[in-house]
């Protein structure tokens, strides 16, 4: 990959476990982890429960700490040493890189309107200079995310699932950044529901010029929407390709068992497996 907007070497992440003393446990939940993420792209990252790939888009946006190793972000107008971040830094790459975070019902503040909630980051940030400017911001991204101007004076609680997350979508999206983490972001929606996120996605990444790290358990998923797929186990990366490359003719073990994995229509899968 040329371009790369996200770059890590060797990066590990570890986190301690207790134990006495002297003989103090660690687990590493990424381990010597390399790879580039272009501008622009859609990249997934795979694996099942405990794989690391969660903890992997956590360091990249600096919301865990890299234990070793090296991870860097270059846009072209700025640049950062996630390993090596002052306070001044940290204020400017959360402006570069956001997350939507999973669980759309408990990722919202049911105290406050979808104005405010999409708002939020644009004030705590100080990215706009008057409440008229806000708004302005508020409504030019709620409408690139299907929300009305309705839908900016409810409540979380008056939203369906897939409306919801498309607030959250809004939220990560309001400071304008170029890198965001989607982390199984349609996973507790309805297959119907998946189809119109994961669409609304790949439009605000074609408007908007976002580059996205899917991660996802659901290989389904990340076939129809990642332009290339790392997958991981056991806190490293095990095989990495472009998306038609990888589901073609996978080459690990590991990636072939998740392929088969996928959920077939054919009632006759399961026997021939």
């Amino acid at each position: 990959m040329t371009n790369a907007l996200i770059k890590t070497e060797n990066l590990s992440v570890e986190f301690p476990l207790g134990g006495g003393l002297f003989n103090k446990r660690t687990l590493k939940a990424v381990d010597n982890v390399s790879i580039e993420i272009p501008q622009g792209a859609f990249v997934g990252v795979v694996g099942e429960s405990g794989s690391g790939k969660t903890t992997l888009g956590r360091a990249l946006l600096n919301a865990v700490p890299i234990t070793s190793g090296s991870a860097s972000y270059d846009d072209g107008e700025e640049q950062f040493d996630l390993t090596k971040m002052s306070a001044t830094d940290l204020k400017a790459y959360r402006r570069r890189a956001q997350l939507i975070f999973q669980d759309p019902y408990a990722a919202l503040s049911p105290r406050m309107t979808v104005r405010d909630i999409i708002a939020e980051p644009l004030d705590v940030m100080g990215l706009t200079a008057s409440r008229e400017e806000t708004d302005t911001r508020v409504r030019e991204i709620a409408a690139k995310c299907r929300l009305n101007l309705e839908h900016l004076r409810r409540y979380p609680h008056a939203f369906s699932g897939g409306q919801r997350q498309r607030i959250s979508i809004a939220r990560a999206l309001a400071c304008n950044p170029r890198f965001v983490v989607a982390d199984e972001c349609v996973a507790a929606l309805d297959v119907s529901i998946q189809a119109d996120i994961l669409n609304l996605l790949k439009s605000l990444q074609h408007d908007m010029g976002l580059t996205f790290m899917f991660i996802s358990h659901d290989l389904s998923v990340v076939a129809h929407t990642c332009d290339f797929v790392v997958v991981m186990y056991h806190g490293k990366i095990v095989e990495s390709a472009p998306t038609r490359e990888l589901f073609a003719a996978p080459k690990q073990d590991y990636t072939k068992r998740l392929l088969d994995a996928i959920p077939s229509l054919d009632p006759d899968h399961r026997i021939r497996a």
